[in-house]
């Protein structure tokens, strides 16, 4: 057997139906039982790895998938005679689907890669099982390792719950001769921040960009996107000082007039005048790769996209509009499914330890190494424009904690289509930060099927 393999899976369908929907809850629901009496017998694919074997479960096709092989190939020496043996399943509700029921079942992987965002929805239910922190220390892994904003959500109960990988925020791309014809580079040739640190100069930022353009000034794809609106709403939306808090069985409980304030602006600047108004993603991604736009918003996770139709593209963290900086943002986890042998268990700790310490191979791809020390080096600093925006690490914010939010989520697609409405002139903002409460609220009378 090779160091490692993989198996790339995609036979769980796309979406998710009400009939998928129910035939998953009275699965979890069964098993739901068995959670609180006797743990079920660990079997099928965990029980079938054999000695020195390490079953991973991940969503990481294409260039990630090749970064990812890469990293455990550099840490081969810090892992003896592992085999790691990769499983990549669709990303999405499929993949989040199979993880909760193969995980209820007692058939899951000995680790899985899980969005921070999602862990509410498997960590207090016991799909999980706790990292045992004291072994990662032996292994060199501690937790002030991780930034504070990142590590705050890792835990449930009182204990660990998921080890971040990386943190991929939502940032800004940038033409860096187009911002200086504009005048909004600072002394040190980067991105000057201060210049959109209020919603009237980020607006006039963008003119300025559009005239240094000729063109339009900053890019935006959202249109019949599930999450893009969300992502630049929720960010803009703590900026304010506000929270969204989503407890089960209540109310969401929000600041209506901020929400509105954020949408507000938001509609201004998506005008399709100074900036365009309804482009889809791939559009947005092609008219500034295209230098039809000055600048994006986007993840960082599209740089290896921009670099290749500008190798000099500069990147900056998210700018603060509002009252105090706030980056939306997820992160790739790993977790340890329930019902993992305790040889297994121990194997999953020795891996992420020597992972996250081959992180500067997983910053290739945009993604900020949540293992500090990685990014505390001077190689790290070297890399451009990826340490342009490291600091966004420090301000991130993820969806509010709850069994249906997060990564690849109902809730983010039906909160971009109300805010889409909006956007687009067919709602007023107050109207539309009403609505998104009140499917909040309908979130929130909904049982966790876990």
């Amino acid at each position: 057997m090779p160091p490692h393999s993989f198996t790339a899976l995609s036979t769980w369908p796309k979406g998710d139906t009400p009939s998928r929907r129910r035939f998953v809850r009275g699965v979890l629901a069964g098993t739901a039982a068995a959670l609180a009496g006797t743990s079920i017998a660990s079997c099928g694919t965990a029980a079938a790895a054999g000695d020195g074997t390490l079953q991973l479960w991940d969503l990481f096709s294409g260039a990630d998938g090749a970064l990812l092989n890469e990293m455990i190939d550099k840490a081969r020496p810090a892992m003896g005679r592992l085999t790691i043996e990769r499983t990549v399943l669709e990303w999405g509700p499929p993949y989040y689907t199979k993880l909760a029921m193969a995980s209820a079942g007692g058939r899951g992987p000995d680790l899985a890669i899980c969005h921070l965002s999602r862990l509410a929805g498997y960590a207090p239910t016991g799909l999980l099982t706790p990292w045992n922190v004291d072994l990662l220390s032996e292994y060199g892994v501690q937790p002030d390792d991780f930034a504070e904003a990142v590590r705050a959500r890792t835990g449930a109960q009182g204990r660990t719950y998921a080890i971040p990988l990386d943190t991929h925020p939502f940032i800004t791309f940038y033409h860096p001769d187009l911002a200086d014809r504009a005048g909004l580079l600072d002394k040190d040739g980067k991105l000057d921040l201060d210049a959109f640190s209020s919603p009237q100069g980020f607006l006039q930022a963008s003119r300025e960009l559009a005239r240094a353009s000729g063109k339009q000034g900053v890019a935006f794809g959202y249109v019949t996107d599930a999450a893009q609106l969300w992502r630049l709403f929720y960010g803009l939306y703590r900026q304010t000082g506000a929270d969204l808090k989503l407890r089960p069985g209540g109310r969401a409980e929000a600041d209506p007039d901020k929400m509105t304030h954020v949408i507000e602006f938001m509609t201004k600047l998506i005008d399709g005048k100074v900036n365009p108004g309804r482009l889809d993603y791939a559009s947005s991604i092609a008219a500034f790769a295209n230098r039809q736009t000055g600048m994006i918003l986007s993840g960082e996770w599209e740089l290896a996209t921009f670099r290749a139709a500008n190798p000099k593209v500069g990147a900056a963290t998210f700018p603060t509009v509002f009252d105090k900086p706030a980056v939306y943002a997820d992160a790739h986890s790993f977790v340890l499914p329930r019902d993992v042998p305790q040889p297994r268990l121990d194997r999953a700790h020795r891996f992420v330890a020597a992972i996250l310490k081959a992180g500067q191979t997983w910053a290739k791809a945009g993604h900020i190494p949540a293992y500090q020390p990685v990014t505390r080096t001077s190689a790290y600093h070297r890399l451009s424009p990826q340490a342009d925006y490291l600091r966004a690490q420090d301000h991130v914010v993820f969806d509010p904690p709850a069994w249906f939010t997060g990564a690849g989520s109902d809730f983010q697609n039906t909160m971009s289509q109300i805010l889409q409405t909006a956007v687009l002139g067919n709602v007023a903002p107050d109207q539309a930060a009403r609505s998104m409460l009140r499917r909040a609220d309908t979130f929130l009378s909904k049982p966790d099927p876990a």
